[in-house]
């Protein structure tokens, strides 16, 4: 709300709300390194007693399964069949995975914003669809 407020009305009170190129990546670079570093500090605490468990293997390999077969065919049909390039199609399985660290490598892989754009246009979407599934299993599966 307040981007949105500066950008109408910082040009009329003569405030300058231009960043440059340098220093927007610099920001976007500051601001995955603390992400992932938060996100380190607890998230393997438990991870050998959960994969040494009987069923640890099994909930291993179907996290797996369920991250890499749906990657593979959409990133296959929208490169192969739709004609994407490659940049768009790496943005947008960033996007659909909410997955901030591979678009970061995308972005430094690849020249041009592409990626990028395709990021912002699937995330809000696929973050939608993620609450609003959650829910409808929920109503179906506790009923």
């Amino acid at each position: 709300i307040v981007g949105i407020l500066l950008g109408t009305f910082g040009p009329r009170i003569h405030m300058i709300t231009y960043t440059t190129r340098s220093a927007n990546l610099m920001l976007r670079a500051l601001g995955l390194s603390m992400y992932l570093a938060c996100l380190g500090l607890d998230a393997g605490a438990h991870f050998f007693d959960t994969v040494f468990r009987p069923e640890g293997l099994l909930w291993i390999g179907l996290g797996a399964g369920l991250t890499i077969i749906p990657t593979v065919l959409v990133g296959f049909v929208a490169f192969k069949m739709m004609k994407i390039d490659f940049g768009s199609v790496s943005g947008m399985l960033c996007g659909s995975m909410a997955n901030p660290m591979a678009l970061n490598y995308v972005n430094d892989t690849i020249p041009g914003d592409n990626p990028s754009v395709a990021y912002a246009t699937v995330y809000p979407l696929c973050m939608f669809l993620r609450v609003i599934i959650a829910q409808v299993l929920l109503m179906f599966l506790l009923n």
